[in-house]
This record gives C-alpha cells, sequence and structure tokens, in this order.
C-alpha cells in the first residue's frame, strides 16, 4: 500500500546552492518532520502548493535517493490571495480560535477556496495507484476528502484538522458550515488532537448536518466516518540529543553569560491567538509587584514573523512592540532591560539553544491547538519548568506543568514567582514525569498509528 499526502505546505522547498544549482531542503515544520520518513518507507506522493519557483510541477525526494514523487500545485495569486491569506486565515482560523470578532465571511474568498481545494483533490485522484491511503491535512483543504470519495468511492482517507476545532454554537456563524462539515466527513478516519475538539466536531454534525453520531463514528449521507483524538508528538530522542550536544551546550552557556539573570522565554509566531501581549502586560504586572526581580530576571521573547500581508497581523506587531518599549521604559537600570525582544525565525540549533538556556518557558496561547513549542523545551531543558496555557490542547497532557489561565495577569504573573522559585527537587520531578510521557507518544508513533488505523478503515 502507498500512501499519499495531501498539504498546503510543502516538506522540502527550493533554493539556490552557492554554485547556483537548485537545491531542495527540508521544511521547517513538524509535519515534514513526522510525514517524510513515513513517505519515505512507503512510497508515494505528497501533494502540496509550489509556492517558490511554481514552474517545477514535480520532483523526487529526497535528492540523490529519491523514495516518493512531490506533486507540485500551483496557485496564481489571486487565488493565494482569495483561498489562504482570505478564507483560510480569515476565516477559518479566527473561527476556530474563537476569534469571531476577526472574522471575515467572503462569498468571492469561498469560491475559490472550493476551486483550490478541487485541484489538490484532483491531483491526489490523479496520483492514486488503486489501494493507497490518501491523508489529507488541515483547515486549508476540509473539501478534499469529499472531493476525493467522489471520485474515488472506495478509497481510504484520511483527515487530520490541526487547529482546535471550535464549540457548536461558535462553529454555526460560518455561512458554509455544512459545506465544511460534509467535505471532512468524506474521510474514513478524521483525527484531532484533543477529547474536546473531537466532542465539539460530534456535536457540530448533529446540530448543523442531522447526522447520527455514537461513540466515535459520525453516520452521514450512508457512510460512516470514525473521530478520534491523536495528539501530535516530537522527536523526543533526537531533540535530546540536539540538546546536550556540546555545540548547543555551549550557545546555551553564551546565551546565560550575556543575560546573567534568570531567563523566562517566550517562542511564539506573531500571531494574535499566541497571547503575546496578554504576556507582555503580566510580566510587567510581575516587575510591579516584585520589584526585588528587577535586575534579577529576563523576559526573551522570540517573536517569529507570521502572515505580514494581513493587517490585522501588522497591527499586532506595533501592539508588541509598543509594549516592551514602554515596559522596557519604566523599569530598565543599570544596564538591565526587562525584557529582550527578538523579531525573526530561528534555526534548529539557536531555538533549542535557547530552550536549553531557559530557567522557565511561558506558552500561554489565548487558544491553540496543541502546541508543540510545550513539548520541545521538555525534550531540551535540565531542570527547566513550563508555564502553559489551560487553553492550549497540549495541556490535557501535560498536567505537571505550571497551568495557567492567560487572561489573567495576576495570576499569570504568580505563576512567574512560582516558577522562577520551584526548588529544584520538584522541578526536576515534574520534568521527568513530563518527559516520560513524550517518550509515550513521539512523532513517530504518531504517524505510525494514524496510517495502520486508516489502512483499517
Amino acid at each position: 500500500m502507498g500512501l499519499i499526502v495531501v498539504s498546503n505546505r510543502e516538506p522540502y522547498a527550493p533554493q539556490r546552492g552557492e554554485g547556483g544549482e537548485l537545491r531542495w531542503t527540508p521544511s521547517i515544520g513538524g509535519l515534514t518532520a513526522a510525514l517524510d520518513p513515513a513517505l519515505q518507507r512507503a512510497g508515494g506522493t505528497w501533494i502540496a502548493w509550489g509556492e517558490a519557483r511554481p514552474e517545477i510541477t514535480q520532483v523526487d525526494l529526497p535528492q540523490g535517493d529519491p523514495r516518493y514523487r512531490l506533486k507540485r500545485v500551483r496557485l496564481g495569486e489571486a487565488e493565494v490571495r482569495e483561498y489562504y491569506h482570505g478564507f483560510s486565515n480569515r476565516a477559518l482560523w479566527p473561527v476556530s480560535h474563537y476569534f469571531i470578532e476577526r472574522t471575515s465571511y467572503q462569498a468571492a474568498q469561498w469560491r475559490t477556496y472550493v476551486e483550490v481545494n478541487r485541484r489538490f483533490a484532483q491531483a491526489a485522484v490523479e496520483s492514486d495507484q488503486g489501494g493507497d491511503a490518501i491523508w489529507v491535512h488541515d483547515y486549508q483543504l476540509a473539501l478534499v476528502p469529499r472531493m476525493v470519495r467522489d471520485a474515488l468511492p472506495n478509497a481510504r482517507i484520511g483527515f487530520f484538522w490541526h487547529i482546535p476545532w471550535p464549540s457548536s454554537e461558535v462553529f454555526r456563524t460560518l455561512p458554509w458550515d455544512r459545506e465544511l462539515l460534509d467535505g471532512v466527513l468524506g474521510a474514513d478516519l478524521i483525527g484531532m488532537h484533543t477529547p474536546d475538539y473531537v466532542r465539539h466536531f460530534l456535536s457540530a454534525c448533529r446540530h448543523v448536518l442531522g447526522a447520527e453520531t455514537e461513540g466515535d463514528t459520525v453516520r452521514w449521507q450512508g457512510r460512516v466516518s470514525r473521530v478520534v483524538d491523536r495528539p501530535i508528538g516530537i522527536e523526543v530522542e533526537a531533540l535530546e540529543t540536539l540538546a546536550a550536544s556540546p555545540e548547543v551546550e555551549e550557545a546555551a552557556d553564551r546565551i546565560r553569560r550575556t543575560l546573567q539573570t534568570q531567563i523566562l522565554l517566550g517562542v511564539d509566531r506573531l500571531d494574535y491567538t499566541k497571547g503575546i501581549p496578554e504576556r507582555l502586560e503580566a510580566f510587567g504586572a510581575f516587575l510591579d509587584r516584585h520589584p526585588e526581580a528587577r535586575g534579577r530576571v529576563t523576559l526573551l521573547q522570540i517573536a517569529v514573523p507570521s502572515r505580514e500581508q494581513v493587517e490585522s497581523y501588522r497591527q499586532l506587531r506595533t501592539r508588541v512592540e509598543g509594549l516592551v518599549g514602554r515596559i522596557n521604559g519604566r523599569h530598565t537600570r543599570d544596564g538591565w532591560s526587562p525584557i529582550q525582544y527578538i523579531y525573526r525565525g530561528m534555526g534548529r540549533d539557536e531555538l533549542v539553544a535557547h530552550y536549553r538556556a531557559a530557567d522557565v518557558m511561558v506558552v500561554t496561547p489565548l487558544r491553540d491547538g496543541l502546541n508543540l513549542v510545550a513539548k520541545e523545551f521538555l525534550a531540551c531543558s535540565r531542570d527547566g519548568v513550563l508555564i502553559l496555557s489551560r487553553f492550549a490542547g497540549a495541556a490535557d497532557e501535560l498536567p505537571e506543568a505550571v497551568q495557567v489561565n492567560p487572561y489573567s495577569p495576576e495570576g499569570l504573573a504568580e505563576a512567574f514567582l512560582q516558577a522562577l522559585n520551584m526548588p529544584l527537587d520538584e522541578k526536576k520531578a515534574r520534568l521527568q514525569r513530563l518527559r516520560g510521557r513524550l517518550h509515550g507518544s513521539d512523532l513517530k508513533a504518531w504517524t505510525d498509528g494514524f496510517v495502520r488505523e486508516l489502512a483499517g478503515a
């Protein structure tokens, strides 16, 4: 049985080498790390949007030892604007994260979303060799399972929704709620990160479609789909090895020597769901309430640029940078600035060095599908503490983290104090239990388990 993966983002991106030759370098992200090895083992096709060098429609990967084919869907500028920046990220993304006031429901963007999904579905149908398992990923491609099902009635189709599935009351604000649910229900096996997301999805199927649900199944239009919670893991052993390497240890020591304080670390895409302004305000309140921490604690906030074409994201950047300036202006003294703000992406080694250097990792999204940063920190830390929002999907799996409500600046400020002052034996005991859970559900187990379930569907 071969495997066909369908995702918006491609696993490898084309780049020119120093000699002018074209190289295909792996994309950074959990999906590539999870599915590239699976496709290399099984063989098959990965279908994705060819963002750079769109004239290249397919390539065999990895270079030098090809195991599968990358089939690249070409999108025009208007399609990217309407399908990706428009409907996907101004309708589905905010409604799924409960930011209804940020939604924009435009019929023209919906029509482009339908058409682009049709193109991805057609590429999957053309790639099918008969008996292949087809695994579709995420909210940008929610209509693809039904479209593939209509063309290949007997295909084994899986779908994974990687962001939160909202309550049915919120989801029903979407004018095309029936169409989206029907699209997802073209799959035999539907995966989400938490039991709550599964529960909300089943509720939407009942209230919007009038479908029958029983246990983890939905019966709709004569077919049965299973809906399961399967939280994605990380490459635990690889991260542990990298974090303990001499190069990373040296880089972590440099960070600690540079700051010469205890380090609170935040690592986030600059997105309004991540709770960065709320975190900064809570840190300002912490310094107001605990003046003894001045000069002894630094918040190191790494903000990775995201969706800069969207006005609300540009406004968020302005707000965050204004807060950094205001808090630093109020509290800076004797060469110490309370917030070190870094606005750029980081390579894997540099990021792991920051995880290794941190005393406390602060992961406080207002809503998050799962959050792999929390898990990556746990794999890399020697004796650090994780502060985790109760609204991150990962909170269900990580009960020993210091869990917080990110909407409460007072509660978050007290969590900073608790984490910074936690005794070493308690920190190590919590970390040991948390890391044990990571090993029990790592990235390979997630991928292999879902493919195995799909094969049996």
